[in-house]
């Protein structure tokens, strides 16, 4: 029996609608959505059909018999998992509030469904792996527009102009976005890419700037200066929109682009060609303002830079800008129910992360995942004892593992919810594994846009092992601890129906196309009345944000130049591959066979230096304390002499996980001291402030027959 279905991936954190073919019970093809992606889908999700037949992963759910992270499992049923976790919870609570509980997850369309179980408990300690990825994006659009970062959009198929910072669009993928691109520059578009090194986006750019480590702020400054002295800024919308310019002016005066060019270390006159580019393509120009820019200490500000060149660009609502995404009411139509809607009363508690008392200028929606360390291991303002992560692996997002289960063993329980061992998963007291995205339905969302949309996930075949999927899964811990009322379903087609009643479609509508468009035609707002569309203080962008005056912090952030390593030392960065994103997909065995392991790559110079040759084994050292892993060497023109790189994700030391297991290196083991380093007025963490030293290792035949 053949059928097609309607899906969702979930390889990756971007979530493409897919189509599926099965087959008596087998899936024999996956596919991009045809009406969204013409059928293009990346390597991670043609994987998927691998992930069903891996036996690698969690099978059951397992309660810890050993010690934290010694492997010893006990297999049990999923009523005697969740009672387990039920009781454990129940007993904390009674002895220390609900506050005393926090839940993590990876964020997205579904994030609603996992912020409505630790709200519905009485806590307000909800929170995700963004610290480690796009906060200082989100925070700096806050002070600028007063809008996050998923609030504005890219049209990035009609720009003149796409301007990326460290934003390697071609490889870590979004398959819509990656395909505009291409599209931007097959109608004569430009691409100039900003990076330490080369990469396939700065392969397909029109210009790449390979720039020191650490100093996008600065070149940032140097643009802005070009373009105001040169007046090419549009001035019309900056009278009507925007305030704070006149600051900006004088703040900029010392950052001339002769200045940014010697910071950087790249040449002046490709700079200046570039600026004039700039004011021939605006306004349809769009300065990304960076999507994983937890990385730097001044990352915030390059991010608010380059929204302030945005703004200078004046592309706001128009064709080739940044766009508003639309919803529901912009169609004229009533939206999808949310379980949140059902708590009446949100928890009183403050925040134990201190997101939204004792850091004010932060969104407290999702806080930060890393500031619950302190109120772990202090007990201040609170004692926090459990902790429940679904999909969101902390030891592999954050830096220093190690200093991440010293903290957590005060906690009393750590329950993993995921499709695969974690790293955390592998410390945790119970793991309850969650089905594949392939044997598992998940709830309706809005998907906002210029035709915004209705998705869903169905399942494509049955579970192969005994998992479930998360909508069962919280819905029976709900019952357990008493909030079964704000999941009021018994299965996903209740689940469904409720959520649909308002709109007044049905699950049936869904099977056309996968999804339900709200309107057939785009929306624009009227760029001339965009009045009550900026939520900030003054309700104009403000480059001078109230935000972060009244909290003590500069809206403009005078230039530090970055340290440079030590003598026989380098700045370790990271990055992400088309291949493997985020770590969860290291072990899939299809993905395994094109990226076994990582490499370190090197700079061709410093490499000779040092004796290293091109596949060499080498030692990575952190500092200040000597924590080493053992790495090949891929040395190369293409990186700057100041750094080394890796892709992020491998060095898991899970033994289930065959393929995975010791195979290549994990940087955030390296990141050592870092779990606190933030930006203070961003809240990113900085993930690439660590040096390394590199050596031949004797690893190497040669030398162990040598030695």
């Amino acid at each position: 029996m053949k059928k097609t279905v309607w899906s969702m991936c979930g390889m990756c954190s971007v979530r493409c609608p897919i189509k599926v073919e099965v087959e008596n019970g087998r899936v024999e093809w996956i596919e991009g959505n045809p009406h969204i992606l013409k059928g293009a889908l990346c390597a991670k999700g043609s994987a998927g059909v691998a992930l069903i037949a891996d036996d690698e992963r969690p099978q059951q759910p397992l309660i810890r018999k050993g010690g934290r992270g010694a492997g010893r499992w006990e297999p049990v049923s999923w009523y005697t998992a969740l009672d387990y976790i039920g009781e454990k919870l129940n007993k904390i609570i009674a002895q220390y509030g609900a506050k005393s509980v926090m839940m993590s997850c990876r964020g997205g369309p579904w994030a609603d469904f996992f912020k409505t179980f630790i709200h519905g408990l009485g806590s307000p300690n909800f929170t995700n792996h963004d610290s480690g990825c796009g906060r200082n994006v989100h925070h700096a659009s806050l002070s600028i527009y007063g809008l996050g970062r998923k609030d504005l959009i890219y049209d990035i198929k009609n720009a003149k102009h796409l301007v990326l910072f460290g934003r390697n669009i071609l490889e870590s993928l979004r398959i819509a976005e990656a395909n505009q691109v291409l599209d931007m520059l097959d109608a004569g578009g430009r691409l100039t890419y900003v990076d330490v090194r080369q990469t396939m986006t700065g392969i397909k750019a029109t210009r790449f700037f390979q720039v020191r480590p650490g100093t996008d702020y600065a070149l940032a400054l140097g643009l802005i200066n070009a373009i105001i002295k040169r007046e090419a800024y549009d001035k019309e919308f900056i009278e009507k929109y925007v305030t704070g310019f006149d600051e900006l002016v004088e703040f900029i005066q010392p950052y001339t682009l002769e200045w940014a060019a010697k910071e950087c270390e790249v040449k002046i006159k490709p700079l200046q060609m570039f600026v004039e580019e700039l004011a021939g393509d605006r306004p349809r120009v769009v300065f990304h303002p960076g999507w994983m820019l937890s990385r730097y200490n001044d990352s915030f500000y390059a991010s608010r830079s380059l929204q302030i060149l945005n703004v200078l660009m004046g592309n706001i609502e128009v064709k080739g800008g940044q766009l508003f995404p639309k919803g529901a009411a912009d169609c004229g139509v009533k939206g999808i129910r949310n379980l949140s809607s059902l708590i009446t009363q949100k928890p009183a508690d403050k925040r134990a992360d201190g997101v939204g008392w004792k850091y004010k200028h932060f969104d407290k929606g999702p806080g930060l995942f890393h500031l619950f360390y302190d109120a772990i291991e202090t007990g201040e303002p609170y004692p926090m004892k459990a902790m429940i992560c679904y999909r969101h692996d902390p030891f592999n997002c954050f830096p220093d593992p190690a200093a991440q289960k010293r903290a957590l063993d005060k906690m009393e329980l750590l329950v993993s919810v995921d499709t695969h061992y974690s790293e955390f998963g592998w410390y945790s007291d119970v793991i309850l594994p969650e089905s594949a995205y392939l044997e598992r339905e998940s709830p309706i969302a809005l998907q906002k846009g210029l035709k915004p949309r209705l998705i869903v996930r169905q399942k494509a075949v049955e579970p192969k092992f005994d998992t479930k999927p998360a909508w069962w899964i919280f819905k029976q811990l709900a019952d357990r601890v008493g909030i079964g009322q704000y999941f009021p379903y018994n299965t996903i087609e209740e689940l469904w129906a409720w959520q649909l009643e308002p709109t007044g479609y049905k699950i049936e509508d869904f099977n056309a196309k996968g999804f339900v468009e709200l309107t057939d035609k785009p929306i624009m707002y009227d760029r001339n009345n965009l009045d009550g569309k900026f939520k900030t203080p003054s309700g104009k962008i403000e480059l001078v944000s109230k935000v972060l005056t009244e909290a003590g912090l500069p809206s403009f952030k005078p230039y530090v130049s970055p340290i440079k390593p030590p003598e026989g030392m380098f700045r370790l960065v990271f990055g992400r591959s088309a291949v493997n994103a985020h770590g969860h997909t290291i072990n899939n065995p299809l993905l395994y066979e094109l990226l076994p392991y990582n490499t370190l790559w090197i700079n061709k110079r410093e490499a000779s230096k040092l004796g290293i040759n091109d596949g060499d084994w080498v030692d990575v050292i952190s500092q200040p304390q000597e924590v080493t892993g053992t790495i090949r060497a891929k040395v190369t023109e293409f990186i700057h002499q100041d750094a080394v790189y890796m892709i992020h994700g491998f060095g898991r030391q899970i033994p289930l996980q065959t393929r995975a297991y010791h195979a290549g290196m994990a940087d955030q083991k390296l990141q050592i001291g870092l779990l606190k380093e933030m930006d203070p007025a961003g809240g990113g963490l900085c993930l690439c402030e660590s040096f390394v030293e590199v050596r031949r290792s004797a690893k190497n035949p040669k030398r162990s027959v040598e030695l």
